[in-house]
């Protein structure tokens, strides 16, 4: 069919490929070789932008997952301390003891001039037990998590946040005044670990 002489080429592909007696047809086979080529072309060309329109996805997905390790982190953080600190302003202000900032708490939890009553002692016990909130395995797990989520499995910047978890150790141990608790320097410790053990793996891999 030649649709009256209109778009030969494209009626000569649909109908030119073989006769009644199962020949091909003369002056055919170039056409439909051709147009076969091009379709082929156009094929790798699509399934090319589809990889790539994929990788473009999952690269926009796990910054979404990592802002949103950031964002709960940060949230349950900010909601325990101000759990902590509202504890100790109480216990504080029972015994006429001031304090304006959380530095100031810091100062005067290590000053140890002060009595705490039998809640609060539980409840510290609780949260610096060995799975306690405060204790060392969760503190630092939830340290490390939050540099990957940061650093989105970057080396380099993984190097970066080990650097600013050791500054901010040093602010943390000027703040307190004096060498912090051994808590805090076994999670230092267990902070650390978990870095050299990520590097030692990238290393390996």
């Amino acid at each position: 069919m030649s649709l009256n002489g209109v778009n030969t080429g494209y009626s000569t592909y649909e109908t030119s490929n073989v006769t009644a007696s199962g020949s091909k047809t003369s002056g055919r086979t170039d056409k439909t070789s051709v147009s076969d080529k091009t379709s082929s072309y156009n094929d790798v060309a699509a399934t090319y932008e589809h990889s790539a329109d994929n990788n473009n996805t999952s690269a926009v997905n796990r910054k979404a997952s990592n802002a949103a390790v950031v964002a709960q982190l940060k949230a349950d953080q900010e909601t325990r301390m101000a759990q902590m600190q509202s504890l100790v302003t109480k216990m504080f202000s029972k015994q006429g003891i001031t304090i304006g900032t959380a530095d100031d708490m810091w100062k005067a939890l290590a000053g140890g001039n002060f009595t705490a009553d039998a809640d609060t002692i539980a409840q510290a016990k609780e949260d610096i037990s060995e799975d306690g909130y405060w204790g060392v395995k969760q503190t630092s797990e939830r340290i490390f998590s939050f540099a990957q989520a940061l650093a989105g499995d970057d080396e380099e910047k993984m190097t970066k946040m080990k650097e600013a978890f050791e500054k901010g150790f040093k602010e943390a141990t000027k703040t307190w005044g004096k060498t912090l608790p051994d808590i805090s320097q076994n999670t230092r410790d267990a902070v650390l670990k978990k870095f050299d053990d990520y590097f030692s793996g990238k290393t390996e891999s």
